[in-house]
């Protein structure tokens, strides 16, 4: 399995995506062959995409073009979480628009919603392996969905995450996957929430495996109550830092890895994650660059290498155990 967090194009991205016929593919093209060669590849898809015959927008909040969920497809990607502080800025005809966009391109999501069905647990099977995700978040942007509707998306809610594990697991899952929008922005550290979520959620013996974003960078990996949580696996595409207030390991990711497999018992369990860095190089058309890869490569003409370094010094300090060897 191969995730990755948070996909967020602001304007500098989607000009340059408008202005090639290619769209956004070339940045994902580097890391294509680590999502590519996954069974399964989950991303976070962080924006939602803006109605037809409306306008684009970015930050505040984002309504961006169709063409990221082909970028997501070619790259490799088969569903993403849409769960996000910004699932609902476009209002109700975004989240519409973002499912159809990503089901246009066999994309499966989870974390937003059409109907009162689809936000319920759904499950779905690779290599005879019948697993569940769901998509959560702690807010919505300062805004609030409609009394009735508020079935389009799922805030973080600890006794609701749990209900719908139980229900994933009734339907037939072997393995459940949580995705969780959450953190504080800038932060390595985790907060309160994080730490006592992902201790109730892991003691349930109903989620296998819990994935993080929001940060914009990426945070610790854990082992809790024998269950691993990726906290926060940072920027995977983005134009940020945009300013002093954010950290250059705003631009740094990871293509985060793990395997799952039946045991001798007959019962699942993942191996330890495996993180591979990554870093946005925006002077050369925010390519999203695979350090390790290109590190390891002689021929790193036109990428700066110091750049990479760096992003990996910094990213190795958070996950220095995780990294791949």
């Amino acid at each position: 399995m191969a995730f990755v967090g948070d996909i967020l194009p602001h304007s500098p991205l989607v000009a340059r995506a408008q202005g090639n016929e290619h769209g956004f593919s070339p940045m994902f093209e580097d890391i294509t062959p680590l999502i590519s060669s996954a069974d399964l590849a989950i991303c976070h898809l962080e924006t939602p995409i803006a109605p037809q015959g409306e306008d684009l927008s970015t930050f505040p909040f984002f309504g961006v073009p169709p063409t990221i969920t082909k970028a997501i497809a070619k790259a490799g990607f088969d569903r993403c979480s849409t769960a996000s502080n910004h699932t609902y800025d476009r209002g109700l005809k975004g989240i519409d628009e973002t499912i159809n966009a990503l089901l246009a391109n066999n994309v499966a999501q989870s974390g937003m919603a059409r109907t009162p069905n689809e936000i319920e647990p759904q499950t779905f099977s690779v290599k005879g392996v019948t697993l569940s995700h769901l998509s959560y978040t702690f807010s919505y942007n300062g805004l609030s969905l409609p009394q009735d509707q508020e079935w389009r998306s799922a805030l973080i809610n600890t006794d609701r995450i749990l209900r719908d594990a139980r229900t994933a697991r009734e339907l037939g899952a072997d393995a459940v996957i949580v995705s969780m929008h959450w953190g504080n922005e800038m932060s390595h550290q985790l907060n309160s929430q994080q730490i006592s979520v992902a201790d109730a959620l892991t003691k349930s013996g109903d989620v296998d495996l819990i994935i993080g974003h929001h940060a914009h960078v990426v945070q610790p990996i854990e082992k809790v109550n024998g269950v691993w949580v990726i906290y926060g696996m940072g920027n995977v595409l983005s134009n940020l830092p945009t300013d002093e207030r954010w950290p250059a390991s705003s631009q740094d990711a990871g293509v985060f890895t793990t395997t799952m497999r039946r045991n001798a018992d007959g019962n699942l369990s993942f191996d330890t994650p495996v993180v591979h860095p990554t870093w946005v190089d925006r002077k050369n058309g925010w390519i999203i660059r695979d350090i390790t890869k290109l590190l390891a490569n002689s021929n790193t003409s036109g990428v700066n290498t110091r750049e990479l370094e760096l992003s990996l010094g910094r990213t190795t300090r958070v996950l220095g155990e995780f990294i791949v060897r």
